[in-house]
């Protein structure tokens, strides 16, 4: 492949994510108009989990404890080599993975579209529940903050050991 062609799928996947941006933010408009923008956030939180659980399921063989197996696993699964979110791993050890992404083409879509700062922080908490279901379908413990205004980066990602099956 040639520079000019890598460089144009890039360019492509930057805009798909842009587009992906947009949309959630539309949906959210009209379910917020329809129903408040309470139940407008459940409702997108839940379906993006789903999303997330559907994702999960890749990364269930290195439930409950393999967390060197899934933070590889993790990075290889980011887009064009981890560029899109630009993830860096804080810690990874047997009692916790934590990831920060340093950037977010969903976020910088919502701030490129002229968005306030709490639709924004509001949008991130939304997008972000995809994280919550990944790695709780795929077998552990998670928790993460997601972007606030003022914050550099984006997500902040914390990964922690599973329960074990049941034998």
């Amino acid at each position: 492949m040639v520079d000019g062609e890598i460089a144009r799928l890039r360019a492509e996947l930057e805009a798909a994510h842009r587009n992906r941006a947009m949309i959630y933010a539309h949906v959210f408009d009209v379910l917020a108009e329809r129903f408040g923008e309470a139940l407008a956030e459940d409702l997108l939180k839940e379906a993006i989990y789903r999303r997330g659980r559907e994702i999960g399921t890749r990364f269930r063989p290195f439930a409950p404890a393999n967390l060197e197996g899934l933070c590889r696993a993790f990075l290889e699964s980011i887009p064009d080599q981890g560029r899109l979110f630009d993830p860096v791993v804080e810690r990874c050890e047997a009692s916790g993975l934590d990831v920060t992404m340093r950037r977010c083409p969903l976020k910088e879509a919502w701030l490129e579209a002229g968005l306030p700062p709490a639709r924004i922080e509001t949008l991130c908490r939304i997008a972000g529940r995809i994280d919550d279901g990944t790695f709780e379908a795929a077998g552990f413990r998670f928790s993460a903050e997601t972007w606030k205004p003022g914050q550099i980066g984006c997500c902040h990602l914390h990964i922690r050991p599973g329960d074990p099956e049941p034998t």
